[in-house]
């Protein structure tokens, strides 16, 4: 079978052939939006569609755009650090890391954001990839969304918090409250 084609990769002119599924077009090229194999169709007598197929085994990678549900590894004054689980509804199948620094946690009052009182290590937080990972492979995520945001936490006494705004969690074992930048969760991102 053919060698998979990397994501990104420039596959031909717009003259040549017809975008498909899997790319995109820039300044004139269609380019390959995934890692996968390249399959051309003739449709009639206009130039072929040119689409890329990811192959069951290929890496699904998280894309600028994309909802990623992440957890949280550490924290500090500046960002979390996240390790990322899942790109939309898929798991993925190596671990990716990823930062949400503090200027991209909410969308009002930036200045006002303090990182410990938005996540906690351990939170299942979902969030939008904002930039791509550097040679770490470390990805720019935000949840300055509404529906972005830590969906599952754990209290000190180890019970899942509930909301109770959208930056407050409660135990309700203790009651206790525990500040957290809450995601406004949609139904089709939840992760049982």
């Amino acid at each position: 079978s053919p060698a998979p084609r990397p994501s990104g990769e420039r596959l031909c002119s717009t003259e040549e052939a017809t975008a498909g599924g899997g790319t995109y077009i820039r300044h004139g090229f269609i380019f390959s939006s995934l890692a996968g194999c390249l399959e051309k169709r003739s449709e009639g007598s206009g130039p072929p569609v040119v689409s890329v197929v990811r192959d069951a085994e290929a890496q699904l990678l998280p894309n600028v755009g994309d909802v990623v549900t992440c957890k949280v590894c550490s924290i500090n004054s500046r960002f979390a650090k996240v390790n990322i689980l899942y790109v939309g509804s898929t798991p993925l199948k190596s671990t990716f890391r990823g930062t949400i620094r503090k200027e991209d946690i909410r969308a009002t009052e930036k200045d006002k954001v303090e990182v410990y009182k938005s996540f906690r290590p351990g939170d299942i937080v979902l969030a939008k990839v904002i930039s791509l990972g550097d040679a770490q492979s470390n990805y720019l995520l935000s949840t300055a969304e509404n529906e972005l945001g830590v969906v599952v936490a754990r209290s000190e006494a180890g019970v899942q918090m509930v909301p109770i705004s959208w930056c407050e969690m409660q135990c309700p074992r203790t009651h206790t409250k525990d500040f957290r930048k809450v995601a406004r969760v949609q139904p089709q991102f939840l992760q049982t």
